[in-house]
């Protein structure tokens, strides 16, 4: 049989993996189509995840989807300090409950992973493995990189692989967006491995992939609010230039910003996605 880890919200769920047989178990949840659930029936992809983790007996480890507890339970066996998992499916309820009874490690916590308060987590995670559905992708690691500061700073998930693109993106590249260059100003993120739609059943429409991102500096950026508004005010209009975008931002007029970018060094004409992630830093510096 195969097990679903689940993302924590609605979207695609990354799959956790047993052997195949051919009669289903009777737990199997099958999958629900409002939440986009494919089924990976690779299992050397869940051994990947796990050797990419490089868990050690003092990591606090956060799992986002635990489904039928195998990535669960393939985690646990690791001997880690602690592991919190964060579910949605009420359906799970029963035999996840079960689990955290026996495994005195094992939190369980239950809600939205967008919306679940991540500081109430005791003791408090320095590692995340999850996979994001498409559609909350952004907000939900933007959140996640909010705790980098408190020691949440390893983050192993699972995307698709446009959105894993996006992420690691490099400057003058149509993929680039904010998310990606908050993550180059703070750490780096690469892509581990690229998994094939045919390891899902049902199979989806896209493939995805595995990213890995550290998180090593810079740890106030992701809180400071004009930051974050400098990023989506300069990517607003992606045909427009970068000085035409930051017009009036923060009560800024364009010859103001003229004398700025003149002053830093940066081409009035540049576009956002071509501007390089050292130049981002300057003009947040700036401001």
């Amino acid at each position: 049989m195969v097990d679903a880890l689940d993302s924590g919200s609605s979207g695609r769920k990354f799959v956790e993996v047993r052997v195949l047989s051919r009669a289903p178990d009777k737990k199997f949840m099958i999958p629900l189509k409002r939440f986009g659930q494919n089924f990976l029936v690779d299992k050397n992809i869940l051994a990947e995840i796990i050797s990419c983790a490089d868990l050690k007996e003092n990591d606090y480890v956060l799992e986002i989807g635990p489904g039928h507890g195998v990535l669960t339970r393939a985690l646990l066996e690791k001997k880690i300090a602690c592991l919190h998992s964060i579910e949605l499916d009420e359906r799970l309820r029963l035999e996840l409950e079960e689990l955290e009874q026996h495994e005195k490690n094992f939190h369980l916590h239950w809600g939205d992973a967008v919306k679940f308060d991540y500081s109430s987590l005791n003791p408090f995670p320095n590692k995340v493995i999850a996979n994001i559905p498409y559609n909350i992708t952004t907000p939900l690691i933007w959140k996640l990189l909010n705790f980098s500061g408190l020691g949440l700073n390893y983050f192993l998930f699972m995307l698709q692989k446009e959105a894993a693109l996006r992420i690691i993106a490099p400057a003058d590249t149509k993929e680039r967006y904010p998310l990606g260059v908050t993550i180059e100003a703070m750490g780096r993120a690469r892509i581990v491995k690229n998994v094939s739609r045919n390891c899902f059943r049902p199979v989806p429409k896209v493939d995805s992939a595995i990213v890995e991102i550290s998180i090593e500096k810079n740890f106030d950026f992701i809180k400071n609010s004009s930051w974050s508004d400098l990023l989506h005010r300069g990517f607003a209009h992606r045909r427009k230039t970068l000085l035409n975008n930051l017009k009036g931002f923060m009560g800024i007029n364009i010859s103001e910003w003229q004398e700025i970018f003149n002053s830093l060094g940066i081409d009035e004409n540049i576009r956002a996605e071509d501007l390089s992630c050292e130049d981002w830093i300057k003009l947040g510096v700036r401001i």
